[in-house]
Protein backbone atom coordinates (compact mmCIF):
# COMPACT_ATOMS: atom_id res chain seq x y z
CA UNK A 1 0.00 0.00 0.00
CA UNK A 2 1.63 3.40 -0.78
CA UNK A 3 -0.12 5.39 1.76
CA UNK A 4 1.46 9.27 2.55
CA UNK A 5 2.15 8.90 6.65
CA UNK A 6 2.72 12.50 7.07
CA UNK A 7 2.33 15.88 5.08
CA UNK A 8 2.84 19.02 6.09
CA UNK A 9 -0.46 21.25 7.12
CA UNK A 10 0.04 24.46 6.86
CA UNK A 11 -1.47 26.48 4.14
CA UNK A 12 1.24 28.42 2.56
CA UNK A 13 -0.22 32.40 2.01
CA UNK A 14 0.20 34.87 -0.97
CA UNK A 15 3.45 36.57 -0.23
CA UNK A 16 7.13 36.23 -1.02
CA UNK A 17 8.46 34.29 1.29
CA UNK A 18 5.63 32.02 0.59
CA UNK A 19 6.46 31.53 -2.98
CA UNK A 20 10.22 31.24 -2.24
CA UNK A 21 9.11 27.94 0.03
CA UNK A 22 7.39 26.81 -3.30
CA UNK A 23 9.45 27.80 -6.47
CA UNK A 24 12.75 26.17 -6.49
CA UNK A 25 15.53 27.27 -8.25
CA UNK A 26 16.99 24.23 -9.22
CA UNK A 27 16.02 20.42 -10.10
CA UNK A 28 17.35 19.20 -7.36
CA UNK A 29 16.35 22.15 -4.83
CA UNK A 30 12.41 21.12 -6.28
CA UNK A 31 12.94 16.84 -5.64
CA UNK A 32 14.70 17.78 -1.70
CA UNK A 33 11.80 19.62 -0.98
CA UNK A 34 9.22 16.84 -2.33
CA UNK A 35 10.84 14.19 -0.58
CA UNK A 36 10.34 15.98 2.45
CA UNK A 37 7.54 17.35 1.80
CA UNK A 38 5.92 13.21 1.58
CA UNK A 39 6.46 9.70 1.32
CA UNK A 40 7.33 8.54 -2.84
CA UNK A 41 8.22 5.49 -4.81
CA UNK A 42 11.63 6.63 -7.29
CA UNK A 43 11.77 5.76 -10.72
CA UNK A 44 16.06 6.13 -11.70
CA UNK A 45 16.54 8.27 -14.48
CA UNK A 46 19.41 5.95 -17.17
CA UNK A 47 20.67 9.93 -17.41
CA UNK A 48 22.54 12.16 -15.29
CA UNK A 49 22.18 15.87 -14.09
CA UNK A 50 24.94 18.67 -15.40
CA UNK A 51 27.52 17.40 -12.43
CA UNK A 52 26.94 14.20 -12.71
CA UNK A 53 24.27 13.54 -10.31
CA UNK A 54 21.94 11.01 -10.21
CA UNK A 55 18.24 11.84 -11.73
CA UNK A 56 14.81 10.15 -10.66
CA UNK A 57 10.94 10.86 -11.39
CA UNK A 58 9.53 10.46 -7.76
CA UNK A 59 6.00 9.43 -7.09
CA UNK A 60 3.20 9.91 -4.43
CA UNK A 61 -0.13 8.63 -3.90
CA UNK A 62 -2.55 9.78 -1.34
CA UNK A 63 -5.57 8.57 -0.27
CA UNK A 64 -7.43 5.22 -0.35
CA UNK A 65 -5.03 2.90 -3.52
CA UNK A 66 -8.19 1.32 -4.22
CA UNK A 67 -10.11 4.58 -5.05
CA UNK A 68 -12.06 4.47 -8.39
CA UNK A 69 -11.82 8.23 -8.89
CA UNK A 70 -8.72 9.59 -9.25
CA UNK A 71 -6.61 13.14 -10.16
CA UNK A 72 -3.10 12.73 -11.57
CA UNK A 73 -0.71 15.43 -11.13
CA UNK A 74 2.20 15.79 -13.77
CA UNK A 75 5.00 18.18 -13.08
CA UNK A 76 7.77 18.34 -15.70
CA UNK A 77 7.05 17.10 -19.05
CA UNK A 78 8.41 19.83 -20.48
CA UNK A 79 11.60 19.68 -17.81
CA UNK A 80 12.37 23.32 -17.38
CA UNK A 81 8.82 23.61 -16.98
CA UNK A 82 8.86 21.70 -13.89
CA UNK A 83 9.12 24.16 -11.70
CA UNK A 84 5.84 25.55 -11.93
CA UNK A 85 4.50 21.87 -11.36
CA UNK A 86 6.89 20.77 -8.23
CA UNK A 87 5.16 23.85 -6.98
CA UNK A 88 1.77 23.56 -7.79
CA UNK A 89 2.31 19.62 -6.31
CA UNK A 90 3.63 21.09 -2.88
CA UNK A 91 1.02 23.44 -2.67
CA UNK A 92 -1.35 20.79 -3.01
CA UNK A 93 0.39 18.79 -0.10
CA UNK A 94 0.63 21.48 2.46
CA UNK A 95 -2.69 22.51 1.85
CA UNK A 96 -6.07 20.99 3.59
CA UNK A 97 -7.96 19.03 0.24
CA UNK A 98 -6.19 15.89 1.06
CA UNK A 99 -7.59 15.50 4.42
CA UNK A 100 -11.38 15.84 2.30
CA UNK A 101 -10.95 12.95 0.54
CA UNK A 102 -13.66 10.43 0.39
CA UNK A 103 -12.89 6.00 0.10
CA UNK A 104 -13.24 6.68 -3.65
CA UNK A 105 -11.01 9.18 -3.91
CA UNK A 106 -7.01 9.22 -4.65
CA UNK A 107 -4.16 11.30 -5.35
CA UNK A 108 -1.05 10.56 -8.21
CA UNK A 109 1.72 12.92 -8.16
CA UNK A 110 3.96 12.47 -10.65
CA UNK A 111 7.43 14.94 -9.81
CA UNK A 112 10.14 15.29 -12.64
CA UNK A 113 8.36 13.05 -15.29
CA UNK A 114 11.36 14.62 -17.49
CA UNK A 115 13.89 14.88 -14.76
CA UNK A 116 16.83 15.25 -17.33
CA UNK A 117 14.99 17.99 -18.97
CA UNK A 118 14.48 19.58 -15.06
CA UNK A 119 18.07 19.25 -14.33
CA UNK A 120 19.05 20.48 -17.57
CA UNK A 121 16.78 23.63 -17.89
CA UNK A 122 15.57 22.13 -21.42
CA UNK A 123 12.41 21.77 -22.27
CA UNK A 124 13.03 18.06 -24.64
CA UNK A 125 14.46 14.81 -22.88
CA UNK A 126 17.68 13.63 -23.20
CA UNK A 127 17.31 11.91 -26.43
CA UNK A 128 16.63 15.20 -27.74
CA UNK A 129 12.67 14.14 -27.93
CA UNK A 130 9.62 16.73 -26.90
CA UNK A 131 7.75 14.17 -25.15
CA UNK A 132 4.67 15.97 -25.59
CA UNK A 133 5.23 15.18 -29.29
CA UNK A 134 6.43 11.61 -28.18
CA UNK A 135 3.45 9.49 -27.78
CA UNK A 136 2.99 8.33 -31.54
CA UNK A 137 2.71 4.70 -32.55
CA UNK A 138 5.86 4.19 -33.75
CA UNK A 139 5.02 1.15 -35.60
CA UNK A 140 3.46 3.09 -38.25
CA UNK A 141 4.09 5.78 -40.79
CA UNK A 142 5.37 8.88 -38.60
CA UNK A 143 3.59 12.32 -39.14
CA UNK A 144 5.38 14.61 -41.65
CA UNK A 145 5.99 18.39 -41.36
CA UNK A 146 6.83 19.97 -44.58
CA UNK A 147 6.54 23.20 -43.70
CA UNK A 148 9.18 22.68 -40.58
CA UNK A 149 11.68 20.69 -42.80
CA UNK A 150 11.22 24.20 -45.17
CA UNK A 151 12.34 26.02 -42.35
CA UNK A 152 14.44 23.89 -39.94
CA UNK A 153 18.29 25.72 -40.95
CA UNK A 154 16.69 28.92 -39.62
CA UNK A 155 15.07 27.94 -36.72
CA UNK A 156 18.09 26.10 -35.49
CA UNK A 157 21.02 27.59 -37.63
CA UNK A 158 24.50 25.78 -37.09
CA UNK A 159 26.11 30.13 -37.06
CA UNK A 160 24.69 32.35 -34.40
CA UNK A 161 26.47 35.25 -36.04
CA UNK A 162 24.57 38.26 -36.62
CA UNK A 163 24.93 37.98 -40.18
CA UNK A 164 23.43 34.11 -40.20
CA UNK A 165 20.56 35.28 -37.83
CA UNK A 166 19.52 37.87 -40.55
CA UNK A 167 19.07 35.67 -42.91
CA UNK A 168 17.27 32.99 -40.85
CA UNK A 169 14.86 36.14 -39.52
CA UNK A 170 14.34 37.00 -43.27
CA UNK A 171 13.40 33.90 -44.52
CA UNK A 172 10.91 33.22 -41.47
CA UNK A 173 9.40 36.37 -41.85
CA UNK A 174 8.67 35.19 -45.58
CA UNK A 175 7.34 32.35 -44.46
CA UNK A 176 4.91 33.93 -41.98
CA UNK A 177 3.96 36.59 -44.93
CA UNK A 178 3.62 33.93 -47.43
CA UNK A 179 1.88 32.24 -45.29
CA UNK A 180 0.03 33.26 -42.44
CA UNK A 181 0.60 32.98 -38.96
CA UNK A 182 -1.06 30.14 -37.96
CA UNK A 183 0.63 27.87 -40.60
CA UNK A 184 3.82 29.39 -39.48
CA UNK A 185 3.36 28.89 -35.74
CA UNK A 186 1.85 25.01 -36.60
CA UNK A 187 4.85 23.91 -39.29
CA UNK A 188 7.27 25.08 -35.98
CA UNK A 189 5.32 23.70 -32.90
CA UNK A 190 3.00 20.63 -34.34
CA UNK A 191 5.90 18.47 -34.12
CA UNK A 192 8.66 17.16 -36.51
CA UNK A 193 9.92 13.41 -36.69
CA UNK A 194 13.26 14.05 -39.19
CA UNK A 195 15.57 16.66 -37.52
CA UNK A 196 16.43 15.26 -34.29
CA UNK A 197 18.70 18.44 -33.56
CA UNK A 198 15.42 20.51 -34.43
CA UNK A 199 12.58 22.00 -32.13
CA UNK A 200 9.76 19.95 -31.20
CA UNK A 201 11.25 16.61 -32.19
CA UNK A 202 8.64 13.64 -31.23
CA UNK A 203 11.66 11.08 -31.43
CA UNK A 204 11.84 8.10 -33.15
CA UNK A 205 10.94 5.38 -30.53
CA UNK A 206 9.47 5.86 -26.97
CA UNK A 207 11.58 8.18 -24.81
CA UNK A 208 12.20 7.08 -21.11
CA UNK A 209 9.82 9.50 -20.04
CA UNK A 210 7.53 8.03 -21.98
CA UNK A 211 8.33 4.19 -20.67
CA UNK A 212 8.42 5.97 -16.73
CA UNK A 213 4.49 7.20 -16.78
CA UNK A 214 3.34 3.47 -18.67
CA UNK A 215 5.49 1.99 -16.14
CA UNK A 216 3.88 4.31 -13.09
CA UNK A 217 0.34 3.65 -14.97
CA UNK A 218 0.69 -0.07 -14.45
CA UNK A 219 2.15 0.07 -10.92
CA UNK A 220 -0.81 2.17 -10.16
CA UNK A 221 -3.09 0.55 -11.94
CA UNK A 222 -4.59 3.71 -13.21
CA UNK A 223 -6.35 2.19 -16.56
CA UNK A 224 -8.69 0.20 -13.94
CA UNK A 225 -9.83 3.09 -12.51
CA UNK A 226 -13.60 4.48 -13.40
CA UNK A 227 -12.73 8.49 -13.21
CA UNK A 228 -9.07 9.90 -13.77
CA UNK A 229 -8.28 13.48 -13.95
CA UNK A 230 -5.23 14.32 -15.43
CA UNK A 231 -3.76 18.12 -14.58
CA UNK A 232 -0.51 18.48 -16.82
CA UNK A 233 1.59 21.72 -15.91
CA UNK A 234 3.17 23.84 -18.79
CA UNK A 235 4.49 27.07 -19.22
CA UNK A 236 5.53 29.29 -21.65
CA UNK A 237 2.23 30.11 -23.85
CA UNK A 238 0.26 32.79 -23.18
CA UNK A 239 -0.57 35.49 -21.17
CA UNK A 240 1.89 36.65 -18.55
CA UNK A 241 0.64 34.61 -15.45
CA UNK A 242 -2.85 33.42 -17.05
CA UNK A 243 -3.12 29.82 -15.98
CA UNK A 244 -4.57 28.59 -19.77
CA UNK A 245 -6.86 25.05 -19.49
CA UNK A 246 -6.28 23.42 -22.59
CA UNK A 247 -7.56 20.48 -24.17
CA UNK A 248 -6.01 18.52 -26.80
CA UNK A 249 -7.24 16.30 -30.61
CA UNK A 250 -7.08 13.19 -29.37
CA UNK A 251 -9.93 13.53 -26.79
CA UNK A 252 -11.86 15.84 -29.56
CA UNK A 253 -15.11 17.75 -29.04
CA UNK A 254 -15.96 14.89 -25.82
CA UNK A 255 -13.20 15.07 -23.84
CA UNK A 256 -13.58 19.47 -24.21
CA UNK A 257 -17.34 18.77 -22.81
CA UNK A 258 -15.92 16.66 -20.01
CA UNK A 259 -13.46 19.58 -19.07
CA UNK A 260 -15.94 22.42 -19.45
CA UNK A 261 -18.19 20.58 -16.99
CA UNK A 262 -15.78 20.44 -14.35
CA UNK A 263 -13.33 23.89 -14.77
CA UNK A 264 -16.17 25.84 -16.59
CA UNK A 265 -15.78 28.09 -19.26
CA UNK A 266 -12.31 29.18 -19.02
CA UNK A 267 -11.35 26.12 -20.84
CA UNK A 268 -9.81 25.65 -24.07
CA UNK A 269 -10.11 23.58 -27.78
CA UNK A 270 -7.71 23.28 -30.46
CA UNK A 271 -10.56 21.82 -32.42
CA UNK A 272 -12.57 24.97 -31.89
CA UNK A 273 -9.79 27.33 -32.50
CA UNK A 274 -10.28 28.65 -28.86
CA UNK A 275 -6.73 27.29 -27.65
CA UNK A 276 -3.42 29.49 -27.83
CA UNK A 277 -2.15 26.27 -28.75
CA UNK A 278 -2.31 24.59 -32.28
CA UNK A 279 -2.98 21.31 -33.13
CA UNK A 280 -0.08 18.80 -32.44
CA UNK A 281 0.62 15.47 -32.60
CA UNK A 282 1.65 12.59 -30.19
CA UNK A 283 0.63 14.80 -27.29
CA UNK A 284 0.53 12.75 -23.36
CA UNK A 285 -3.63 13.02 -23.86
CA UNK A 286 -3.29 10.16 -26.51
CA UNK A 287 -1.55 8.25 -24.43
CA UNK A 288 -4.28 8.53 -21.76
CA UNK A 289 -7.29 8.21 -24.34
CA UNK A 290 -5.73 4.90 -25.04
CA UNK A 291 -5.88 3.83 -21.56
CA UNK A 292 -8.83 5.33 -20.11
CA UNK A 293 -11.23 6.58 -23.23
CA UNK A 294 -14.09 8.44 -22.31
CA UNK A 295 -13.37 7.80 -18.57
CA UNK A 296 -10.19 10.22 -18.22
CA UNK A 297 -10.41 13.71 -18.66
CA UNK A 298 -6.80 15.58 -19.55
CA UNK A 299 -6.52 19.02 -19.60
CA UNK A 300 -2.84 21.25 -20.13
CA UNK A 301 -2.59 23.80 -17.85
CA UNK A 302 -0.67 26.08 -19.19
CA UNK A 303 0.75 29.69 -17.73
CA UNK A 304 1.84 32.11 -20.08
CA UNK A 305 5.36 34.51 -19.41
CA UNK A 306 6.95 36.45 -21.99
CA UNK A 307 6.58 37.43 -25.61
CA UNK A 308 6.33 34.11 -28.50
CA UNK A 309 9.29 35.76 -30.18
CA UNK A 310 11.52 35.29 -26.70
CA UNK A 311 10.57 31.84 -26.27
CA UNK A 312 11.88 31.33 -30.03
CA UNK A 313 15.26 32.80 -29.16
CA UNK A 314 15.80 30.65 -26.29
CA UNK A 315 14.82 27.51 -27.72
CA UNK A 316 16.57 28.43 -30.59
CA UNK A 317 19.67 29.15 -28.19
CA UNK A 318 19.21 26.10 -26.74
CA UNK A 319 19.08 23.85 -29.64
CA UNK A 320 21.48 24.96 -31.17
CA UNK A 321 24.24 24.26 -28.09
CA UNK A 322 23.05 21.11 -27.35
CA UNK A 323 23.54 20.07 -31.43
CA UNK A 324 26.74 21.72 -32.12
CA UNK A 325 28.83 22.51 -29.00
CA UNK A 326 26.83 19.78 -26.76
CA UNK A 327 30.88 20.18 -24.90
CA UNK A 328 30.20 23.45 -23.77
CA UNK A 329 26.91 23.04 -21.73
CA UNK A 330 28.78 23.40 -18.72
CA UNK A 331 31.39 26.62 -19.47
CA UNK A 332 29.59 30.18 -19.68
CA UNK A 333 28.41 30.33 -22.45
CA UNK A 334 26.40 26.95 -21.65
CA UNK A 335 25.36 28.62 -18.39
CA UNK A 336 24.29 31.18 -19.92
CA UNK A 337 21.76 29.68 -22.50
CA UNK A 338 20.37 27.32 -19.93
CA UNK A 339 19.96 29.99 -17.36
CA UNK A 340 18.11 32.24 -20.45
CA UNK A 341 15.74 29.18 -20.89
CA UNK A 342 14.92 28.54 -17.06
CA UNK A 343 14.50 32.38 -16.83
CA UNK A 344 11.85 32.26 -19.44
CA UNK A 345 10.13 29.37 -18.95
CA UNK A 346 9.94 29.95 -14.76
CA UNK A 347 10.08 33.97 -14.32
CA UNK A 348 11.47 34.18 -10.28
CA UNK A 349 8.90 36.69 -10.18
CA UNK A 350 6.49 36.90 -6.99
CA UNK A 351 3.38 38.30 -8.88
CA UNK A 352 3.91 35.45 -11.61
CA UNK A 353 4.69 33.04 -9.06
CA UNK A 354 1.28 34.10 -6.88
CA UNK A 355 -0.66 33.62 -10.28
CA UNK A 356 0.33 30.10 -10.86
CA UNK A 357 -0.24 29.54 -7.26
CA UNK A 358 -3.28 30.68 -6.94
CA UNK A 359 -4.74 28.74 -10.48
CA UNK A 360 -3.42 25.52 -9.29
CA UNK A 361 -5.18 25.89 -6.13
CA UNK A 362 -8.93 26.75 -8.11
CA UNK A 363 -8.05 24.16 -10.85
CA UNK A 364 -7.27 21.03 -7.76
CA UNK A 365 -10.02 21.89 -5.88
CA UNK A 366 -12.50 21.85 -8.61
CA UNK A 367 -10.68 18.38 -10.23
CA UNK A 368 -11.70 17.10 -6.41
CA UNK A 369 -14.77 18.37 -5.96
CA UNK A 370 -15.73 16.60 -9.25
CA UNK A 371 -14.09 13.29 -8.34
CA UNK A 372 -15.53 13.35 -4.91
CA UNK A 373 -19.10 13.70 -6.69
CA UNK A 374 -18.67 10.93 -9.21
CA UNK A 375 -20.73 8.13 -9.33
Amino acid sequence: MRHILWRQRTPPHSDKDAMKNLFSETYFEARTRFLDATKVETYPSGYRGPDGQPLSTDVAYLGDPDADNVLVSIAGTHGVEGYCGSAAQLSLLRSLLADSLGGSVGILLIHALNAYGFAWDRRVTAEGCDLNRNFVDFSKPLPENPGYDELADHLVPSDLSAESLAVAERAIAEFRATHGETAFQTARKKGQYSRPEGMFFGGKHPSEPRQVLEKICMDYRIAERQNVIIVDYHTGLGPYGYGELQTETSSGLEGYRRALEIFGPSVTSPDLGTSSSVAITGTQDEFWQGELGSRHTYVCLEFGTFSPDKGREVLRNDHWLFAYHPDQANTEIGKRIRNATREHYNPARPDWQEMVQSRCDQVHRQALAALTQAK
